[in-house]
């Protein structure tokens, strides 16, 4: 028997302007609903997070794991004490926060601020992006470090959790 070659699939042309017209038509904007779509599903998240560690005490043991630089070393990391700062503050108690972590605080409150200022982007219908310069990563970088040797020294003593 003769096995003769099939004939290949052609493919579909591409959608292209209607026939009559230069250009194809302009993209439906998206609705209100759908750009905030996202930002309310983060802040859920968040909301949920805080809401977990909120009711599961992170100053009792054994509800959460050791940090392992903590348990290897002994020092500190930027975060630790993170989880007892996200306790009390869902608690309302920012003094306590501030003395588990500072930096954790602050950074909460830059989270707060960036996602306000998603929403109102995203409700005028504009995309949010963040492009930091590098200076501004490796200044942030810098605080992190700075602030890991500082509260491992015994000047810096009040920035330990």
């Amino acid at each position: 028997m003769d096995a003769s070659p099939t004939p290949a699939a052609v493919p579909a042309p591409a959608p292209g302007p209607a026939p009559g017209h230069p250009f194809p038509p302009a993209p439906v904007p998206a609705s209100r609903v759908r750009r905030l779509a996202v930002p309310a599903g983060v802040l859920a998240v968040v909301v949920g997070a805080f809401g977990y560690v909120g009711a599961v005490d992170p100053n009792q043991p054994g509800h959460y794991p050791v940090c392992p630089l903590l348990r290897f070393t002994g020092l500190y990391c930027p975060g630790c004490g993170g989880l007892r700062s996200a306790h009390a503050v869902a608690h309302g108690d920012i003094a306590a926060a501030l003395g588990s972590n500072a930096l954790a605080v602050a950074g909460y409150a830059v989270f707060a601020v960036l996602w306000a200022l998603w929403v109102v982007r995203a409700w005028r219908g504009r995309p949010m992006s963040i492009a930091a310069k590098p200076v501004v990563w490796w200044g942030t970088g810098a605080v992190l470090l700075v602030f890991s040797v500082v509260r491992n020294l015994p000047f810096g003593s009040a920035l330990a959790p």
